[in-house]
């Protein structure tokens, strides 16, 4: 009876490349990450300091100005107020120019927090780097605890990339971190 060596050869390459494949895409993940977040911290870092003489005078989200981040189980929304392109008084508010029309939501997956908050342009953040952050409303009393985590995550990056979170729970303030 003869045993064939070609299963065996066959097998060799695979036996002494497969280990090491997973390490080195994981090291290369973390250095893109890190790559994303030095960029964002240094794009966010030409918005001025947060002045919190303007920012902690808001007391609800409708009239805040600033981005805003509502976290939900498996995505972040982010809700913009574009700046006006009109600097112009005449027709401010009225239906001609309306808040409402320069309003953008986008919807991200949390890993791509700091290259979308880097995307925002330099005029939308007229309080400097800092975002309003809440939990989702809508969700079911057995998602909170995984809320909270996905908030402190969230939280986590904002103060990497240097951007202040002034965190909101049933839209009245709770604190600033």
């Amino acid at each position: 009876m003869r045993i064939s060596a070609l299963p065996l050869i066959l097998a060799l390459p695979l036996a002494l490349t497969g280990c090491n494949s997973k390490p080195v895409n994981a090291a290369a993940d973390a250095r893109h990450i890190d790559e994303e977040m030095n960029e964002a911290r240094q794009d966010l870092s030409k918005i001025p300091p947060p002045s919190k003489n303007l920012y902690m005078s808001v007391s609800s989200m409708n009239e805040w100005q600033n981005p805003s981040l509502t976290v939900q189980e498996r995505m972040i929304s982010i809700h913009v107020l574009m700046p006006d392109a009109n600097p112009s008084d005449l027709g401010k508010g009225t239906m001609l120019r309306p808040e409402a029309a320069r309003k953008q939501i986008l919807n991200i997956d949390p890993a791509n927090l700091a290259e979308a908050l880097n995307a925002i342009p330099k005029d939308a953040w007229p309080y400097g780097r800092v975002v309003a952050i809440e939990e989702a409303h809508d969700a079911p009393p057995k998602a909170r605890a995984q809320l909270r985590r996905n908030i402190e995550k969230a939280i986590d990056v904002l103060g990497n990339i240097g951007v202040v979170a002034d965190e909101w729970n049933g839209g009245r303030p709770v604190g600033v971190r």
